[in-house]
C-alpha cells in the first residue's frame, strides 16, 4: 500500500510542477504586466519604469523560479488589481467555495445514488427510463440557464430562497442544485452500469438463494462493490466543482474563488490567476489521488 501511494503522489508532484510551468508561461506571454499594471491609458516611458521596477525586463525562467520559490514558502504575491497579498484573497474567498462544492456535491450524491440503484433495480422499465430521462436533462440544461430560472421560480415569484448572496447555508441551497445537477448524469449512468454488473456475480446469486431482494440485496451485498467506480467520479467532480464554479458564482453573487478568478481574468490581474490556477489543479490532482488511495483499500486488487 505504501509504494501505491508513493507512486501515485510521485504522479501528482510531476503534473503540478508541469501545469505550473506552462500556466506561468502561458499567462505571461499572453498579457504584458507591466502593462495591465500601468493601464490602457498609459505611455511607453510609464509602461517601461514599471516593467523595470518589477523585474519584468528579466528571463521569464528567472521569474518563474522566483515566483515558485515564493508559492513554496508561502509568498503568493501581491494583486496588480486589488492591490494586496494574493494569499489573503484566496483566504477570504475559499470559505465560499468550500461551502458551496460541499453542497453541491451533497447534491449530486443524494439524487444521482438512487436514481442509479432504483434504475438497477428495474432495468429495461419505467422507472430505469425516468431516470435516464432525468440524468439527460440535467446534462442538457446550461448552468447559467438553470440558476436564472430558479432565481426566478424559487426567488422572484415564489420568494422561499434569497437571490443572490452568501451570508448563511440558506443563500447557498439555490446554487448548490445548479451546480451539482450538472454532476448527477455521469454519477447516475455509473451506478447503474455498475450495479448490473455486480448483480451477475456468483456471490449475488448466493444471496438471493437465501432469500436477499431488491433494496435489502443492493444495501447489503451489491452496493459497496459497485460504489468503487463511484468514489473516483466524485472525486474528479468535487474538483471540477472548485474550478468549475465561476459561472454559477457570477450568477448567485457568491465571494468565492470562481468569480474570484473571473474578475482577475477581466483585471488582467496574472498574479492572482496565476495561484487561482495552480490551486484548482492541485486541488484536481489531490482529490484524484484521495480516490485512488480509497479505491485501493476497499479493493487489494487495485495495488497491484
Amino acid at each position: 500500500m505504501f509504494r501505491f501511494i508513493m507512486s501515485r503522489l510521485l504522479v501528482v508532484v510531476a503534473v503540478a510542477l508541469t501545469l505550473s510551468v506552462v500556466a506561468f508561461f502561458l499567462l505571461n506571454l499572453a498579457v504584458d504586466p507591466a502593462q495591465a499594471i500601468a493601464g490602457e491609458e498609459a505611455d511607453l516611458l510609464e509602461i517601461e519604469q514599471i516593467r523595470q521596477r518589477y523585474g519584468f525586463d528579466r528571463p521569464l525562467i528567472t521569474r518563474y523560479f522566483e515566483w515558485f520559490s515564493g508559492v513554496l514558502h508561502g509568498d503568493f504575491g501581491v494583486s496588480y488589481y486589488w492591490n494586496k497579498p494574493v494569499g489573503e484573497l484566496l483566504l477570504e474567498r475559499l470559505p465560499e467555495t468550500i461551502t458551496l462544492a460541499l453542497m453541491s456535491l451533497s447534491v449530486t450524491i443524494l439524487v444521482a445514488i438512487p436514481l442509479g440503484c432504483a434504475a438497477a433495480l428495474n432495468p429495461n422499465t419505467f422507472i430505469d427510463r425516468m431516470a435516464l430521462g432525468v440524468a439527460v436533462s440535467a446534462q442538457a440544461i446550461p448552468n447559467f440557464w438553470l440558476g436564472l430560472m430558479l432565481i426566478i421560480l424559487l426567488a422572484v415569484i415564489y420568494p422561499i430562497f434569497p437571490v443572490s448572496g452568501d451570508k448563511t447555508l440558506y443563500h447557498f441551497i439555490l446554487p448548490a442544485i445548479v451546480l451539482g445537477a450538472s454532476s448527477v448524469p455521469p454519477v447516475m449512468r455509473l451506478m447503474r452500469t455498475g450495479l448490473l454488473e455486480v448483480m451477475n456475480a456468483d456471490y449475488i446469486r448466493t444471496a438471493r438463494s437465501k432469500g436477499y431482494y431488491g433494496w435489502r440485496l443492493l444495501l447489503r451485498h451489491s452496493l459497496r462493490n459497485a460504489l468503487l467506480p463511484v468514489v473516483s467520479v466524485l472525486a474528479v467532480q468535487l474538483g471540477h466543482k472548485f474550478g468549475g464554479s465561476v459561472i454559477t458564482e457570477s450568477v448567485f453573487a457568491i465571494n468565492g474563488l470562481g468569480r474570484l478568478a473571473l474578475e482577475s481574468i477581466l483585471g488582467a490581474d496574472i498574479p492572482t490567476v496565476q495561484i487561482l490556477v495552480f490551486v484548482f489543479a492541485f486541488t484536481f490532482l489531490a482529490l484524484n489521488l484521495l480516490a485512488d488511495i480509497l479505491n485501493a483499500y476497499l479493493d487489494p486488487r487495485l495495488r497491484t
